[in-house]
């Protein structure tokens, strides 16, 4: 039996859809309920409804199989897992965002607030730019507002709330979807069923 983490919410739930249409259903886990494991022996499967940012962990730690994860949360957990497909979903961008106007004179350590330190942190020293981390759990963009910070490394998707609070990209890091992944043991283990896995939702991405 294959057990899978999945992400809560949107993109867990677009996931599982295209599980469902590719032979891995199990009852309950598109309805909206508290349950976490959700398991369908004929099929196989066994889900499990976890934060996104764990599912990476989860997987490299071995107690699901396979996961789906944003590329981001795996090179911020820095799990050691093996990537299966780009499901290109959840599209976005890590990106570098100042407020207008704002120009980096190299005096001093660049401020930088941030959710992702581990990203940021890797970025700026292959940059060779020496930088101050401040790392913070939301409303990251009141950072270089209040004086916090001089730049914010975040995930943007449309830009709006940059722009109806004055800041703007200066940087893109890099680009981030949805991917596929499996534990170095499990990947072992479960060659041809992740195997099978793998092709049947590539076809269903249209890949």
């Amino acid at each position: 039996m294959l057990n899978i983490a999945l992400p809560k919410g949107r993109l867990g739930r677009h996931v599982y859809g295209l599980l469902e249409r590719v032979g891995y259903r199990s009852d309950g886990v598109a309805d909206d309920s508290r349950r976490l494991i959700f398991e369908n022996p004929a099929a196989g499967v066994r889900y499990f409804l976890v934060k996104p940012t764990d599912v990476a962990t989860y997987v490299a730690r071995g107690a699901a199989d396979v996961g789906v994860a944003g590329k981001d949360s795996i090179l911020e957990s820095g799990a050691e897992v093996y990537e299966l497909l780009d499901l290109g979903v959840g599209c976005c961008r890590m990106a570098i965002a100042a407020q207008n106007g704002f120009s980096d004179d190299r005096s001093g350590p660049l401020r930088v607030a941030t959710k992702y330190p581990n990203i940021a942190r890797a970025y700026f020293q292959q940059e060779g730019r020496e930088i101050e981390l401040i790392t913070l759990h939301g409303s990251i963009e009141l950072a270089p507002l209040l004086g916090l910070s001089d730049v914010i490394v975040d995930i943007v998707e449309t830009g709006t709330t940059l722009r109806e609070n004055d800041l703007s990209v200066i940087s893109t890091i890099m680009e981030i979807s949805a991917r596929l992944i499996a534990g170095r043991a499990s990947y072992r283990f479960h060659e041809a069923e992740l195997a099978a896995l793998t092709k049947r939702l590539s076809e269903a991405c249209g890949k």
